[in-house]
């Protein structure tokens, strides 16, 4: 019992000494604070001593102080990446010798050449459209170059900063790579088949996502380093020496745009017949067998019939009906003849 009492006094004394270990760790944590602002006011009043007294020390230690004072932001990429398109259309005299041209001009800034397609229009002039490859430092240069082959008819540049999808990608791919490698130890530390084969499952999906933002990223590496120009030229129409201009129209241009419009006439027109000819043979034919056959027959058979009606057919005896016979004509009475007059002899 005695025993019992005499350490519980003990942990009272101990967890005592403790408090006011901790008190007096309290003060001097409260007094710190104090001491080093009456230090600082020291340190304020040499330092505005010495501004007063006009010595050099101020200045070098406010120059000193200074770095330290000046804010900190956080922190921005120096590198920019910007991916920069650009669209051209040039009229050239010959667009075989420009487009020649202009892939000298790409291979000498150290592009290279993209997509190509030339076609010719109904007049024979030719347009041919290329995409060229060149670096971001030679971009301005190559532009110059590719407007001055000939007629600049219409120009279009883009530039889209892309830093910050960029420092996000590199950013989650150091992140993924740490996951993959997490995901690796653990599998070496393994020893059932079930979380084997589960982690197998997620170092797959991750080492997927990896492969995936390394894509991004090579694809935004290629965009920033070369610039992608398109280039169209047209070939422009040869004029003679003296006329109006390029815009002018002159009698030579109404006469082949007359002309031009003539045989687009005839060619529709002999588009036009080409379609209804089969109908037309086909109808000839039927007006041909008409004219050949048919009607003959059909004459042949009037006049069949009507032969039938006037005459009896053969073998046969006409029935003639009985001619009526003309009635008797009445005497005439003789004329009573007057006294004294001669009388006729009756010849009777």
């Amino acid at each position: 019992m005695l025993l019992t009492v005499a350490l519980a006094l003990a942990g009272c004394g101990a967890g005592g000494d403790d408090n006011d270990g901790g008190s007096g760790a309290g003060k001097e944590a409260a007094a710190g604070p104090e001491a080093g602002r009456d230090d600082a006011e020291l340190t304020d009043g040499g330092g505005q001593a010495d501004k007063a007294g006009g010595g050099s020390r101020a200045d070098g230690k406010g120059r000193a102080n200074g770095k330290s004072r000046k804010p900190v932001g956080p922190s921005r990429p120096t590198d920019t990446h910007i991916i920069r398109t650009a669209s051209l259309t040039v009229r050239v005299k010959d667009v075989p010798k420009a487009l020649e041209q202009a892939r000298t001009t790409a291979e000498g800034a150290g592009g290279l050449i993209g997509d190509e397609s030339t076609d010719r229009d109904r007049r024979g002039h030719d347009r041919s459209r290329v995409v060229l490859r060149v670096p971001q430092d030679r971009y301005g240069q190559v532009l110059s170059d590719l407007a001055g082959t000939g007629r600049l008819i219409s120009r279009t540049a883009k530039a889209e900063d892309v830093t910050e999808q960029v420092v996000d990608v590199e950013s989650r791919i150091k992140t993924q790579r740490a996951s993959v490698a997490r995901v690796r130890a653990l599998m070496d530390k393994a020893t059932k088949i079930s979380d084997i084969v589960s982690l197998e499952g997620e170092l797959s999906s991750r080492q997927s996502d990896l492969e995936s933002l390394l894509a991004q990223q090579t694809s935004l590496k290629d965009r920033t380093t070369m610039a992608t120009i398109t280039l169209t030229l047209t070939e422009s129409p040869q004029r003679p020496a003296g006329d109006g201009g390029d815009d002018d129209p002159t009698f030579a241009d109404a006469l082949s745009g007359g002309w031009d419009a003539f045989v687009t006439m005839l060619r529709w027109v002999a588009v036009a017949l080409a379609a209804v000819l089969p109908f037309a043979a086909i109808a000839a034919l039927l007006v041909l067998v008409w004219l050949r056959v048919v009607r003959p027959r059909a004459a042949r058979r009037t006049v069949a019939v009507a032969g039938a009606g006037a005459a009896p057919a053969s073998g046969t005896t006409a029935v003639v009906p009985p001619t009526p016979k003309t009635p008797p004509t009445p005497k005439t009475p003789p004329t009573p003849k007057e006294p004294g007059t001669p009388r006729e002899p009756d010849g009777s």
